[in-house]
């Protein structure tokens, strides 16, 4: 019975270990709103991975590949920061794009292994726009310092996403 209990107490040690030393694990995350208009009208805006204009931090964009799979952008901030991206899939049909970031300062946007998807969704003149996205946290380590953990990197991305599509919301609607 002795060497049960120490079996038994050795396994629990183990797996206690275990659970501090695991590091980060994939967050997600989704946010999304209804405009006033016709789809093809928001996909028209948002669709166009060469243009990010419709997200208010962004100053520029520059890229390669126009809408094909494996384009690329280079998304310059105000401020001056940039952020790399990459499309994985465009579905014009679908009215969906799926990306990834590249290359990111976690100061300017505190995520690893960033990637996302928009999907425009029409009922006539209205449209459901849902931004959601995984990634792991800005430090990829134990013990990530509060402005690169978890829910720092959440409500980065959320506040991201909010603005952005309250913006397109805007640009659409206004027909700018």
């Amino acid at each position: 019975m002795k060497v049960m209990t120490l079996a038994a107490v050795a396994a629990l040690a183990t797996v206690s270990f275990a659970a501090q030393a695991h590091g980060p694990t994939r967050q997600k995350v989704s946010d999304s709103i209804e405009i006033a208009a016709p789809a093809d009208k928001v996909w028209a805006v948002v669709g166009e991975f060469q243009d990010a204009s419709w997200i208010p931090v962004v100053e520029k964009t520059e890229g390669k590949g126009g809408n094909d799979a494996k384009a690329t952008r280079v998304l310059t901030l105000k401020g001056g920061a940039t952020v790399e991206e990459e499309l994985n899939k465009r579905d014009a049909d679908k009215k969906s794009l799926s990306y990834r970031i590249t290359k990111v300062d976690v100061k300017t946007l505190p995520v690893n292994d960033y990637s996302s998807t928009i999907e425009v969704e029409g009922d006539g003149a209205k449209t459901k726009v849902t931004w959601k996205g995984a990634f792991y946290r800005g430090y990829m380590n134990n013990d990530p310092p509060a402005d690169l953990n978890d829910e720092a990197s959440k409500k980065a991305v959320l506040g991201l996403y909010k603005a952005g599509l309250e913006n397109l919301k805007t640009k659409v609607e206004k027909g700018s």
